[in-house]
C-alpha cells in the first residue's frame, strides 16, 4: 500500500465519520463543526486527485464563508434542538433505509466515472497549462450554456430571497427612498422665535393671625 492509497482511506474514514455524526450531534454548533470537518477531509480527497482548484474553491466558499454563516444564524436563532429531535429514533430505520437506496444508485450512476483504465491522457501541453486553467477552458466552451442557464437560475434564486425577506410585515418598519430623498429642510426643521416671559412673583405669605395689632 503506497502513501496515497493510506492517506485516502484515512481521510475517507474521516469524512464518513464526520458526517454521520453532522446528522446525529445532538448540538446543532457541533453539527456544523463536524460539516467544517467533513468540508475540509473532502478537500484534502480532492488533492489526492490533483483537484487542486476544486479543493481550493471548497475551502474559501464552503468552510470559510457558506458554514460561518451557517453558524452566526445557528448561535442567533438558538433553536430547540429537543423538540427537532423527538421521534428521531423511530424515523430512523426509514430514513436510513432510503439513504442507503440513494448511495446505491449514485454509486450504480458514478461507478462508470472510476475506470481509470479507460479515462483519456492528457498531453504534455495541456498538464502545461494547469488545473485551473483547463477547468475554465473545459467550462466555457464544452459546458457554456448549462453554465448560463445555472447562472439564470442563481439570479433568480437571489431575486426571490430579497422579495421574500422585504415583503410587508406588521412588526416591520421601512422607510420609503423616495420620499426620504424628497425631504427638505423646512419639512424637517421649523424655527421659532418667542419672546422671553419670566414666570409671575410669588404673593408675599400671609401674616400669621395676632401680631397685626398693637400692645
Amino acid at each position: 500500500m503506497t502513501t496515497e492509497t493510506a492517506l485516502f482511506y484515512v481521510f475517507s474514514a474521516i469524512l464518513l465519520f464526520a458526517a454521520f455524526r453532522v446528522i446525529t450531534a445532538r448540538s446543532t454548533v457541533y453539527a456544523a463543526l463536524y460539516l467544517v470537518l467533513a468540508f475540509f477531509t473532502a478537500a484534502c480527497v480532492w488533492m489526492l486527485l490533483q483537484a487542486e482548484f476544486l479543493a481550493i474553491v471548497l475551502v474559501l466558499v464552503y468552510v470559510g464563508a457558506v458554514m460561518v454563516l451557517f453558524l452566526f444564524v445557528v448561535m442567533m436563532l438558538d433553536a430547540n434542538v429537543s423538540q427537532l429531535r423527538d421521534g428521531f429514533w423511530k424515523h430512523f430505520p426509514l430514513a436510513a433505509g432510503i439513504g442507503v437506496v440513494i448511495a446505491l444508485e449514485m454509486a450504480f450512476v458514478l461507478l462508470s466515472g472510476f475506470r481509470l483504465a479507460e479515462a483519456p491522457q492528457p498531453d504534455a501541453a495541456a498538464l502545461e497549462l494547469g488545473n485551473s486553467k483547463l477547468l475554465g477552458i473545459e467550462m466555457y466552451t464544452a459546458y457554456l450554456y448549462p453554465l448560463q442557464i445555472a447562472a439564470v437560475l442563481l439570479l433568480v434564486a437571489i431575486i426571490a430571497a430579497i422579495a421574500l425577506t422585504m415583503r410587508k410585515r406588521k412588526d416591520n418598519r421601512q422607510i420609503d427612498a423616495a420620499t426620504q430623498i424628497r425631504a427638505q429642510k423646512a419639512d424637517r426643521v421649523r424655527l421659532v422665535k418667542m419672546k422671553p416671559e419670566m414666570p409671575p412673583s410669588p404673593p408675599p405669605p400671609p401674616e400669621p393671625a395676632g401680631t397685626g395689632g398693637k400692645a
